[in-house]
């Protein structure tokens, strides 16, 4: 069974790759060298998404939900994730591929990469990048000698497109805890706490559909209202 992440950036990104170039950049964006289009490792993807399940789970033990609701929730996230060190039996079954861009452009960009004298990976990657710099002050305000560095980036509003495969048919618990992982997703890349990377991402369907609504309220209506004190 297979789902797709689709995010599109709110500003600029960083999704850090090779060591940049000597004289031109200082840190280099992922992407695919025989197409210079940027990508989002699938890893990193889900590294991601594994930090918003942790932070939700924490959210639940916190407002001291039902232990059939904690534990039902865990047992999706491991479903979803794995866990660290463990058995066969705590291999996760969500894979996560490469965020890339929408398979429309990809197509295009590699059907005119043909004719090298028209287009060349570089002016793709220039297309849809952008080369940021700044440097480090002193506590008088002037720059620190030295301090200039510069980093590609990705530019605001390019969207990407990201495959999950499932080994075994999600529960509904599952998917719901998915959606709620994908719409708490909303930053990637370096500097992301400065500004950079923000995103808006949705959960779609194998056929394309915009599913998250109808899975976040699943999440929804599994969590009991919070008895106030």
């Amino acid at each position: 069974m297979t789902y797709e992440i689709r995010f599109t950036l709110q500003s600029d990104a960083t999704f850090a790759g090779a060591a940049g170039v000597a004289g031109l950049v200082d840190t280099e964006v992922e992407y695919d060298a025989e197409t210079g289009l940027p990508f989002l490792r699938g890893r990193t993807l889900k590294g991601l998404l594994v930090e918003e399940c942790a932070n939700i789970l924490f959210a639940l033990e916190q407002q001291t939900s039902p232990p059939p609701v904690l534990q039902k929730f865990q047992e999706a996230a491991r479903f979803l994730f794995g866990e660290a060190g463990g058995t066969q039996d705590g291999i996760a079954k969500m894979h996560a591929g490469d965020a890339l861009l929408p398979e429309a452009l990809r197509g295009a960009v590699k059907a005119d990469l043909k004719n090298p004298s028209q287009l060349s990976p570089v002016d793709v990657l220039e297309s849809l990048t952008a080369i940021r710099r700044q440097t480090a002050v002193n506590e008088d305000g002037a720059p620190e000698t030295g301090s200039l560095r510069s980093t590609r980036v990705v530019l605001r509003q390019t969207s990407f497109v990201a495959r999950v495969d499932f080994e075994e048919e999600p529960s509904p618990d599952a998917l719901a805890l998915l959606a709620a992982c994908v719409l708490a997703f909303r930053r990637a890349g370096t500097s992301r706490n400065r500004g950079r990377g923000r995103l808006a991402a949705r959960l779609h369907d194998g056929q394309g559909q915009d599913v998250t609504e109808a899975h976040i309220k699943q999440f929804q209506r599994s969590i009991p209202p919070r008895v106030q004190p």
